[in-house]
């Protein structure tokens, strides 16, 4: 019997990085007061004025590396799964711009995923059914983001504009063998929501005639929002609970785990987050405070900076953790 496998992985950053006091030269803020509270130094952000590049092409860099990472020929790949919250375009998704971007072959399907920053592990546990199905052999599981064209960057925005970064991931999951070391142990996604407006972004809603009005726009309605308060504290209490599971279902404890990567959305809360698993600093692989938060893109740039740096090894037990707007969040459980 099949069962699934990352066998390649990539990434891709724009060049142009831009550091917190960047940011001061924008609006009311420090190097200081971002670090404190976040954990981040500097991100990455797509720069228009020399090459400019949509979610889209950021994932197609990155997907064809991991395509070449994987071994494998982009006419190897049965399906895409792609994974943002920052679209190219209204409609269609970004996964069929990836696929023509790639000249890859017509036919093979294109499913765009909506989870924000659980979209990786929605994406991870979409491929691992697929493939244990025997439906896909290989899976493109992308995740990708330009959120610097979307950021109020005003003091009526700093708390949100301080958090986010461009920058895109992939993944190819593949079916071996059963008794193959390698493979997705498991993987739980969950949701809730009630607590939507606690992180969103509400405007342009098809919900309003017309969609778009001056003065909406004039408000900063198109911006996101977020209650901070209230996603920290259910990200360090949800995050821990869903890997808590996935340990107790296998019996297996979090001293096994030979790597957390969790989702990179702010230094503190993974630090809460390994505080409550009781695991050491050589357990959790953090990048954030070069990236941001890439929100879909963040744990697997993180895997893919990970294993170049030779902080899991093949067999090794490797953990991810995720929690994002919705509320959506998830664990997963991989052996490399």
């Amino acid at each position: 019997m099949a069962k699934a496998a990352i066998t390649g992985t990539g990434h891709f950053l724009p060049d142009n990085v831009v550091t917190n006091d960047d940011l001061a030269k924008l609006f009311e803020t420090s190097d200081e007061w971002i670090q404190q509270r976040t954990g981040i130094r500097e991100r990455r952000f797509v720069d228009f004025t020399k090459e400019p590049m949509g979610a889209s092409d950021l994932g197609a860099r990155a997907a064809s590396k991991a395509i070449e990472s994987a071994g494998l020929a982009k006419e190897d790949i049965d399906l895409i799964l792609y994974a943002t919250l920052s679209p190219d375009l209204g409609f269609p998704g970004d996964g069929v711009l990836v696929q023509a971007k790639l000249d890859m072959p017509a036919g093979v399907p294109a499913m765009d995923i909506r989870n924000q920053c659980s979209g990786f592990l929605y994406g991870l546990s979409t491929a691992n059914a697929f493939i244990r199905s025997g439906v896909y052999k290989n899976i493109l599981l992308i995740g990708a983001e330009v959120h610097s064209t979307g950021l109020d960057f005003s003091d009526r925005g700093r708390d949100v504009a301080v958090l986010f970064g461009d920058g895109a991931a992939a993944v190819v999951l593949s079916a071996v063998p059963d008794e193959d070391p390698r493979g997705i142990i498991d993987v739980t996604i969950h949701a809730d929501g009630r607590f939507s407006d606690a992180l969103q972004l509400a405007y342009p809603s098809s919900a309003e005639m017309p969609r778009v009005t001056v003065e909406k726009i004039q408000e900063g309605a198109h911006y996101p929002q977020m209650n901070g308060k209230l996603v920290f504290k259910n990200a360090v209490t949800r995050m821990p609970e869903a890997l808590m599971t996935l340990l107790a279902r296998h019996e297996l404890k979090t001293s096994d785990i030979d790597l957390l990567i969790p989702h990179q959305a702010n230094l503190r809360i993974a630090e809460m987050v390994q505080k409550r698993l009781e695991l050491s600093s050589d357990q959790v692989f953090n990048n954030i405070m070069h990236y941001g938060n890439t929100t879909a893109a963040s744990i697997p740039l993180a895997l893919d900076e990970a294993i170049a740096a030779d902080k899991i090894q093949p067999g090794g037990l490797l953990a991810f953790a995720a929690f994002g707007a919705g509320f959506t969040w998830g664990a997963a459980l991989v052996r490399l």
